[in-house]
């Protein structure tokens, strides 16, 4: 398959390896990273990134951990060591825990220079302005503004990227250059329903605000034919690398 600028990452949020794997290889080269969030992780722990990793795929791991440093730096640490290429934390854990992820992702690296890279989660994509108002307590909050700051934290903890909608990323791409790399969830291709995101986006709108990840789900793992919807995905992101986005 052909190079693409913005890497597509599958979201594997299905209930067990055997269904995750049929995915896998339904796939075949079409995908090369996958995504493994909390339902998966839960249902079956560590053994799923192993499968992956023996399948020669690359591992996300979506856990978005938020809790003290030191608990935060290990899980970050264990996730390194499992393979993972890259791992998610809550921004708003504060800075000392950002910096604990930082440290122990740095500590990770291979004699070759690889390791698990960190990506601080700003704002849900399910979270509208009046939903993270409601969380936050302030009923005057701006959903583009609370993602520059909270993307300018996770620069200055020495993380290696953010995690936001399409709708922030070209605000903070035009704000922290090459800073920080940009994980867009929430990818739907056009005509698919945003099922429970508010803040979605089609893989071209994502690569044009900056994009340097995209993460699909439903719009591939719940396609009448995988295979077609992932090659559309990719398509996509292969004519916005043409036009020079």
């Amino acid at each position: 398959m052909a190079d693409l600028t913005v890497t597509p990452i599958v979201a594997l949020d299905l209930p067990s390896m055997a269904s995750a794997l049929d995915i896998v290889r339904i796939l075949g080269d079409r995908c090369t990273f996958y995504k493994i969030g909390s339902e998966l992780f839960t249902a079956e722990g560590p053994v799923m990134i192993h499968a992956l990793r023996k399948a020669g795929r690359e591992a996300f791991l979506d856990l978005k951990f938020h809790d003290i440093p030191q608990t935060v730096g290990a899980a970050v640490t264990s996730a390194a060591r499992l393979g993972v290429r890259l791992v998610t934390v809550h921004a708003s854990g504060g800075r000392t825990m950002l910096e604990a992820a930082a440290s122990a992702a740095a500590t990770s690296a291979t004699a070759g220079g690889d390791r698990c890279k960190v990506l601080a989660v700003s704002v849900l994509t399910s979270l509208d302005a009046a939903a993270l108002g409601e969380a936050w307590g302030r009923l005057d909050l701006d959903v583009g503004t609370e993602v520059l700051r909270l993307a300018g934290l996770a620069r200055d903890a020495g993380l290696d990227g953010l995690v936001c909608s399409a709708l922030e990323a070209q605000v903070v791409r035009q704000e922290f250059g090459s800073d920080l790399e940009l994980l867009v969830p929430g990818i739907r291709l056009a005509g698919d329903p945003a099922h429970d995101q508010s803040r979605v986006a089609t893989p071209s709108a994502a690569a044009v605000a900056g994009a340097t990840y995209i993460v699909v789900g439903r719009a591939v793992t719940g396609a009448a034919d995988p295979r077609e919807a992932m090659s559309r995905v990719r398509a996509e992101l292969q004519d916005s690398r043409r036009s020079g986005i």
